[in-house]
């Protein structure tokens, strides 16, 4: 058995072992915090025992780790410190009811194996034997940019719900006024890094098919759907008036 079949059923025990664990606390947002980590880890282990070149390898491996330190234990201090669960899985139980954890279920089986399939990426770095020097610097400088990004988005949000008067309204400052979900914007820009890393690898142009994936989950699945529909229970009016002037996802300048 290859180190990725081994990966891939190490990923699932885990993910089962979550969901057991969300059954007793009633709290499914540590299941991101096992995503980013689950992929980062998997991906590094990747890196660390592949033969290839080592110019993409150590460049993926610093936007990997830096992705997956930053990204994780941002959702593990938000899930340790709020008593409330992520308003996404808050609007899946209610939506639906009675059949809750038997969707759960299938839905930590599906992020086990999402962590896994995000994690090959790596396994393709790991091997790369020719490389493309500039289009490597091209990806870091991308990859690193949209880490940076997703940070500033997350301080921003962070700083304006903390503010006293911030309770029922949304937040339009710094990204937030070009996008409604920047964070998610640079989340898919820091996957388009990759494939520019892998440029020269066996099979690199499928590389490009997991940055479609990402926009299709977080445009169509469990990113904007969920996240927008709690904020239209929590901010109605409010945040109604910022979908019609501010773009879903890419960054624009709002409309009047």
């Amino acid at each position: 058995m290859g180190v990725e079949a081994v990966m891939l059923v190490v990923l699932l025990a885990v993910a089962v072992l979550l969901w057991a664990q969300q059954l007793r606390s009633g709290n499914a947002g540590w299941v991101d915090v096992f995503w980013s980590w689950g992929t980062g880890l998997t991906g590094m282990l990747y890196l660390l025992v592949g033969d290839g070149s080592p110019l993409p390898r150590a460049v993926a491996g610093v936007l990997l780790l830096t992705w997956a330190l930053r990204l994780g234990s941002h959702i593990f201090q938000r899930v340790r410190n709020d008593p409330e669960e992520d308003g996404r899985y808050a609007a899946m139980r209610q939506a639906l009811g009675s059949r809750t954890q038997p969707v759960f279920f299938l839905f930590y089986l599906g992020q086990g194996l999402l962590a896994w399939v995000f994690s090959l990426p790596f396994s393709v770095i790991g091997d790369q034997q020719n490389a493309e020097p500039l289009l490597v610097i091209t990806g870091l400088l991308i990859g690193m940019g949209a880490i940076f990004g997703e940070s500033v988005a997350d301080a921003q949000l962070k700083r304006f719900k903390a503010r006293s008067d911030s309770r029922g309204k949304t937040c339009r400052e710094g990204l937030w006024r070009y996008s409604r979900h920047p964070n998610y914007f640079f989340e898919w820009l820091h996957w388009c890094s990759y494939p520019l890393v892998a440029t020269g690898a066996a099979l690199f142009g499928f590389l490009w098919l997991l940055p479609i994936a990402m926009l299709a989950f977080l445009w169509f699945v469990t990113g904007i759907p969920y996240t927008e529909k709690q904020a239209l229970k929590s901010r109605g009016d409010d945040y109604r008036k910022y979908q019609r002037t501010t773009s879903a996802f890419f960054p624009w300048r709002p409309r009047s």
